[in-house]
């Protein structure tokens, strides 16, 4: 029992010692998610899951409340441990946000909500006390939002505080002091302080000008600056004219006044020319500046002592976003800054070095990805135009080819025509002998022409085979030159191969030592 006692007394002291948490949630557990509740006001809410995102710090601390689905509203709900009022305390709340998806356009705020909410019917139009976290939407709209209700009126910040818009994890703080002074932190870097009543125009102004005092009539508000009334422009001050004759120049010895007219020199800067005097100017004596009604304070005014006090029952998430991807993380809601910043350096600053690396080393994997795809893309396009180039080659091939073969014809039938006229020249010439020999052997009897008629047969029959010898002869030398044709062919069909193989094997060596060096760089 003294032990249970005891027990209880340090759980105490430490509770005082680090004041009261009000809600904290990392979501390392699984079902640490299911305390949010989804509104039952509409029926298109996008879904959430727990996850610490493609890169991180450590996956099990990293995980958190992630947006799932792209171009959703979301509206969410969670209970806080016991409702904080915040009258006479201090106020913290505090969570990071990483946009890993590269934002665009998308919410990232909690609203704090009353006790009385119904989480059922949670909407945008549903009343909150503070409202606090970053948006943005293109590059010019963003911002911290840090709303404030008074009065059942909604104040934003007057200072405009730009939100981080990387896709790092980033812890924003909004610490409400009990003395009516605030200070936001963007990753405990103080971004704006002061008072609450200086920063929201939420009360009157503590003084007014004065609505009953008038401007004298012996006020002067004008000029300033007046010319000096003893200034006096000097004897030698030449203010014209600007410009004078040439005293140098002389009428040309071919001018002629009758046919040229009248000669004149020409113009030239005045040298004296100073310009048209004015006096100096001085500080009108009399000059009192614009005038303004005196400040008195404002009857109106009246501290409040419930200004910036707010009664919390609910954390809520309802933003809008194109693009999923969102991570809410370590959300906390605390009186006590000091357990508030220890809180966020074991859960946040402790495992930026290592989100950072594994940034890094997403980011270089995808360079790499994208420009082994370029290269992929380039080398389909050199294969695509090698192939287009080779099929150009080859019908320019077919094309040769076939002249080949023509030439190689035309060169068989010359040779072979020649041999046939040289066959003829010959046999005219045996032709003539023979005739003259017949026309003095006149005496021949018939058995002699019977053997005249039977040479000239045989010569018939030799002629015969002459022209078949020649025509085949013709035919072989064909066949020969046709075969000289495709072996040619063969062989540069073969030295084209020998060099596209060769380029391949050239390209595959500097892709690998691209790749290694690749290797050597990570």
């Amino acid at each position: 029992m003294r032990c249970g006692l005891a027990l209880t007394a340090i759980a105490a002291l430490a509770s005082s010692a680090f004041g009261r948490v009000y809600f904290e949630e990392t979501f390392s557990d699984a079902d640490s998610i299911d305390s949010f509740v989804a509104t039952g006001a509409r029926e298109d809410v996008g879904a959430i899951k727990i996850s610490p995102g493609k890169w991180y710090g450590d996956e099990k601390n990293s995980a958190g409340l992630q947006i799932a689905e792209d171009a959703r509203f979301y509206a969410y709900t969670s209970k806080l441990k016991r409702p904080f009022n915040t009258k006479g305390k201090d106020f913290v709340v505090q969570f990071t946000v990483k946009y890993e998806q590269d934002i665009d356009c998308g919410g990232a705020y909690l609203k704090l909500l009353p006790p009385t909410l119904d989480p059922a019917k949670f909407d945008g139009d549903s009343e909150y006390e503070v409202m606090f976290g970053p948006d943005i939407c293109g590059s010019t709209n963003r911002r911290v939002h840090a709303i404030i209700n008074y009065n059942n009126t909604n104040n934003q910040i007057e200072k405009v505080i730009q939100p981080r818009g990387d896709q790092l994890s980033h812890q924003y703080t909004f610490w409400i002091k009990s003395d009516k002074t605030f200070e936001i932190r963007i990753d405990n870097k103080v971004q704006e302080e002061g008072k609450i009543e200086d920063m929201w125009k939420v009360l009157p102004d503590k003084q007014i000008p004065d609505p009953d005092a008038t401007k004298p009539d012996d006020w002067v508000d004008g000029p300033a600056m007046i010319e000096d009334p003893e200034d006096e422009k000097p004897e030698d001050w030449v203010d014209g004219p600007a410009t004078i004759p040439d005293p140098d120049a002389q009428k040309p010895e071919d001018w002629d006044d009758d046919m040229d007219g009248d000669w004149e020199a020409p113009v030239i800067a005045n040298p004296d020319y100073k310009g048209e005097w004015k006096p100096r100017q001085i500080a009108n004596p009399e000059y009192k500046g614009e005038w303004s009604a005196p400040l008195i304070d404002n009857p109106d005014y009246e501290e409040d002592e419930d200004l910036a006090v707010f009664n919390i029952g609910y954390v809520g998430i309802d933003i809008w976003t194109v693009k999923s991807g969102t991570i809410f993380d370590n959300i906390l809601i605390t009186d006590d800054i000091d357990y508030a910043s220890e809180f966020g350096n074991k859960t946040w600053a402790d495992y930026m070095e290592a989100e950072i690396s594994a940034k890094k080393e997403v980011d270089n994997a995808e360079a790499k990805r994208i420009e082994e795809e370029r290269k992929a893309k380039d080398a389909e396009k050199q294969a695509a135009k090698k192939a287009a180039e080779k099929d150009s080659g080859a019908s320019d091939d077919d094309e040769l080819d076939v002249d080949a073969e023509v030439d190689a014809d035309a060169e068989v039938d010359a040779e072979v025509e020649a041999e046939v006229e040289a066959d003829a020249d010959s046999d005219a010439d045996n032709d003539a002998d023979s005739t003259s020999e017949a026309e003095t052997e006149t005496d021949a009897d018939a058995d002699a022409d019977t053997a005249g008629t039977t040479v000239v047969e045989a010569e018939d029959n030799e002629e015969d085979v002459k022209a078949a010898e020649a025509a085949e002869n013709k035919a072989a030398k064909k066949a020969a030159a046709k075969e000289a044709a495709k072996k040619a062919k063969e062989a540069a069909e073969a030295a084209a191969e020998a060099a596209r193989e060769a380029a391949e094997a050239e390209k595959a060596a500097a892709e690998e030592e691209e790749e290694e060096r690749g290797h050597d760089e990570l």
